[in-house]
């Protein structure tokens, strides 16, 4: 079972980028399975139904997210309606929506699981450890194969989920901070690893926004608004191979793809 998973997606250039890239990426690597963080995809702060519609028309099949993903209000009910999007699990009891959905496809299942750490996090969050145990528990035997977003700030917090989860997911990656790490690896039980899988979006860019507004925020502290910039468009994630039967990982590959607006 091949699988591609996509970095935040952001903004309107992102979204093009998707819809241009992603079908050929699926003839061209024979992909089951797409799966992309979403949270950022509408004008580059949380995720509204246009939005989603055009990520899932462009061929993804599950969207996940993390704490941007209230910035639109509209998408609340969405999320108790449609369950390819998924919010973080760990949230508390009531928030709209779930933390987890199982695809199915042409005999290709896929538990997918959205987590959101808590450390330098601005959502007080339940623990994301615990939170992906019981969902283990209880739906696990619905696929062999489980993937898991693991959105946090700090690297030790994803990395400690990867070595919590080696051997009972599929694939665990870290999202959030937009920039793609180069410690892609199959951990000892099996388990395919990234702490971060980057960001479909501006590559001239500081995370997705025009470098010149950020750098006058640094430069006077003062408050800014934000504008997802347009330079150097690129889509950046990972390729994973999965042994269907068994759940466990036999490769991992990361992607950077660069995509030209006049496509």
């Amino acid at each position: 079972m091949r699988i591609l998973i996509l970095g935040d997606v952001v903004g309107r250039p992102a979204r093009r980028a998707v819809r241009d890239l992603v079908p050929s990426l699926i003839q061209q690597e024979e992909l089951d399975l797409v799966v992309a963080n979403a949270e950022n995809s509408a004008g580059g702060m949380g995720v509204d139904i246009r939005s989603a519609k055009e990520l899932l028309s462009a061929g993804v099949h599950v969207l996940t997210s993390g704490n941007h993903i209230w910035k639109k209000k509209e998408i609340y009910s969405y999320l108790d309606e449609h369950g390819h999007l998924i919010r973080p699990a760990n949230f508390p009891v009531g928030a709209p929506g779930k933390g987890w959905y199982v695809w199915q496809h042409n005999g290709f299942s896929a538990l997918v699981i959205n987590l959101q750490g808590r450390v330098f996090m601005p959502n007080h969050v339940e623990d994301p450890f615990r939170c992906v145990d019981e969902i283990l528990s209880q739906q696990k035997a619905q696929s062999p194969v489980v993937i898991v977003d693991m959105h946090a700030e700090a690297t030790s917090e994803k990395n400690a989920m990867g070595w919590y989860l080696d051997g009972r997911a599929s694939v665990v990656f870290g999202t959030h901070t937009h920039i793609q790490t180069a410690d892609d690896r199959i951990l000892p039980g099996g388990t395919a690893y990234i702490t971060d899988v980057g960001m479909c979006g501006p590559f001239d860019s500081v995370i997705g926004m025009e470098k010149e507004t950020v750098i006058r925020g640094f430069l006077t502290q003062l408050p800014r608004q934000f504008t997802v910039s347009e330079d150097n468009v690129v889509l950046q994630g990972i390729i994973v191979d999965v042994n269907e039967a068994t759940g466990k990982a036999r490769e991992i590959r990361r992607l950077r793809k660069h995509w030209e607006a006049d496509h």
